[in-house]
């Protein structure tokens, strides 16, 4: 969801048990955000400056027990307010769904009349909690940091300071791991005592990794029990449809990763708790008896209640997470007026895979933001990339270990320079290909943060880079600003806010976004194509194939209208894909 879209949202939802994910990566954001939230509410605040020692964890420390503090007192009015009140209270449950059984025991107080409001009061102390305050770090954006020239210790790169600015908070909730495997951040976690289990094997702080399939789940969670971790959650997310960057598998389908889960769950848990008993018990921590509660999810592409359902059933999983739909309701994300409303109108040939992340991975946007405005306007003015004042993503260390970001203009004036010199010796398409992957990169610091600014009012200082937004395809079936009430009813199948047009099943839909991917990798590719990358296109094909033939078995036993389509286009994808033909080489 980007830096800004939920930089807020706990202080938005949590009070009504909704669990949401801030990124932590921005410090310079969340700074300004606790100025804001600290008036708005009439809290002290003290500014933390850039001269401040470790200024960049305190920060973020800062702003997590703000957020915390506020949530607190949000929950207890609503608690409050529900004992008291029977509209609300009603509403309330109407945002329920039917299968909830803390529904169900609250709807018996409704016609007991208000003699029993203590009653009520002892329930939701009981049953009701707020909302996980959960918080983001992707592993890539781990910058070394340099003072004078001089690098600073590794504890004070990007990533390790974020983990730090959490791991010292009040909070008791999860850092989600995304973008794959960092080992030195993965075994900075060990100085924190908070992600360790205690004497009765509960966990203060948890660890949450976001995973594309479940080779890298086992990976990822070993190397953590290892050193005594736990990952209490396996959040599996769609490689390509999804918000953000998408790390695309190498053809590897939602339905058949989460087959995978299902059925090696109960092996996953005790594997890596064999480890996990060798490295508490060699840490002199206390061993727990029975492993750790250890939770798989899944998001990525739902935008149905039958969807939300299904995932829950068929494969067993613990929730369902929802992302992209809840960019168009005010009341749960930060998103400025002008972009919501691009989002809004937004078809499926609005929003697409760009490259235009510096981190060199497929970023999903759409097309008419006010970033592009002003990126295009540099590119026709020749003074295409950024001035890059945040440097989060400043990973490049082509020029120097101090590292550059492939988004500025001090990079691309060199790398436009090199192609020119080069003009002549490759063709005009490859030519073309080249300089587009060059000047496309975007100011994902700032633009992804912009949205916050302009919707609280709070001041830009610096050179125009307009907004940034990052929504999964899924935008294009939701047409309208939505209430959060409403939101929750279409989640639940009590309702629907879909837009009028024919929304493909969200399998179908990430099988469609593969084949354009594959086609996409083999069209534009700007150099000499080698037996590897042949191969590499190969397998992509053979496991797209074997996708479509699990899900042709899955959907065989209903005949249902919807799964008589979802045949029928798995039917035409599996002609397409196989009459799809892989480059050979050139002869030399």
């Amino acid at each position: 969801m980007g830096l800004a879209y939920t930089i807020d949202s706990p202080i938005r939802v949590a009070q009504y048990g909704i669990s949401s994910v801030i990124s932590i990566i921005d410090d310079e954001l969340m700074e300004k955000m606790n100025a804001f939230y600290s008036k708005k509410f009439n809290l002290p605040y003290r500014e933390i400056s850039k001269k401040a020692e470790d200024y960049r964890a305190k920060r973020i420390t800062s702003y997590l027990n703000l957020v915390d503090s506020i949530v607190k007192d949000k929950f207890a009015k609503f608690k409050a307010e529900l004992s008291e009140s029977k509209e609300t209270l009603e509403n309330f449950l109407a945002t329920l769904p039917n299968t909830s059984s803390f529904k169900e025991g609250l709807s018996g107080f409704l016609n007991e009349g208000t003699l029993l409001k203590d009653n009520i009061k002892n329930y939701l102390e009981t049953h009701l909690k707020p909302g996980d305050i959960d918080v983001n770090i992707m592993t890539k954006v781990d910058k070394d940091n340099f003072v004078k020239g001089d690098p600073l210790p590794v504890e004070f790169n990007d990533a390790h300071a974020s983990l730090r600015g959490f791991a010292e908070s009040d909070l008791n909730s999860s850092v989600v791991l995304s973008a794959g495997m960092n080992p030195r951040l993965y075994s900075y976690f060990e100085n924190f005592k908070d992600f360790f289990p205690n004497s009765q094997g509960q966990l203060t702080k948890k660890i949450i990794l976001k995973v594309s399939d479940y080779r890298s789940a086992t990976i990822q969670g070993r190397f953590l029990a290892k050193k005594g971790l736990w990952v209490s959650e396996y959040r599996i997310e769609s490689g390509l449809n999804c918000g953000g960057h998408a790390f695309a598998t190498e053809g590897f389908l939602l339905g058949p990763i989460l087959e995978e889960f299902k059925n090696k769950k109960e092996a996953l848990i005790q594997d890596t708790h064999e480890v996990l008993v060798k490295a508490l018990d060699q840490k002199g921590i206390d061993v727990p008896h029975q492993p750790l509660d250890l939770k798989i999810t899944v998001q990525g592409g739902v935008g149905t209640a039958s969807e939300h359902e299904f995932l829950l059933e068929n494969y067993q999983v613990d929730s369902v997470g929802w992302g992209t739909p809840f960019l168009l309701v005010p009341e749960a994300t930060s998103v400025d007026k002008q972009t919501r409303d691009l989002l809004a109108k937004a078809q499926e040939k609005d929003l697409y895979l760009s490259g235009i992340s510096p981190l060199g991975v497929p970023f999903n946007t759409i097309k008419g933001t006010t970033n592009e405005f002003f990126k295009q306007k540099r590119i026709n003015d020749n003074k295409a990339g950024s001035s890059c004042p945040k440097k989060f993503l400043a990973l490049s260390k082509e020029f120097g270990p101090e590292g550059i970001c492939t988004a500025s203009k001090k990079y691309q004036d060199v790398k436009l320079q090199e192609l020119e010199s080069k003009k002549f010796e490759v063709s005009q398409n490859m030519y073309e290909n080249a300089k587009a992957k060059i000047t496309e990169k975007a100011c994902l610091c700032v633009g992804l943060a912009n949205a916050s600014y302009l919707e609280n009012n709070i001041p830009i200082k610096g050179q125009e880079q307009g907004v940034v937004i990052c929504p999964g395809p899924n935008m294009a079936y939701f047409d309208k600003e939505v209430s959060l009430f409403n939101m929750m009813q279409h989640i639940y199948g009590k309702a629907s806010v879909l837009a009028n047009v024919n929304r493909p099943n969200m399998f179908v839909k990430e099988l469609k976004m593969y084949m354009a991917y594959l086609q996409n990798e083999i069209t534009t590719v700007s150099e000499d194509i080698t037996s590897k990358q042949i191969k590499k296109w190969e397998a992509f094909k053979n496991n797209l194939l074997e996708g479509i033939t699990y899900y042709q078995e899955l959907f065989v036993s209903s005949i249902s209208n919807e799964n008589k389509q979802i045949q029928e286009e798995l039917g035409i994808y599996k002609q397409e894909l196989t009459a799809l033909m892989i480059p050979e080489m050139e002869p030399v």
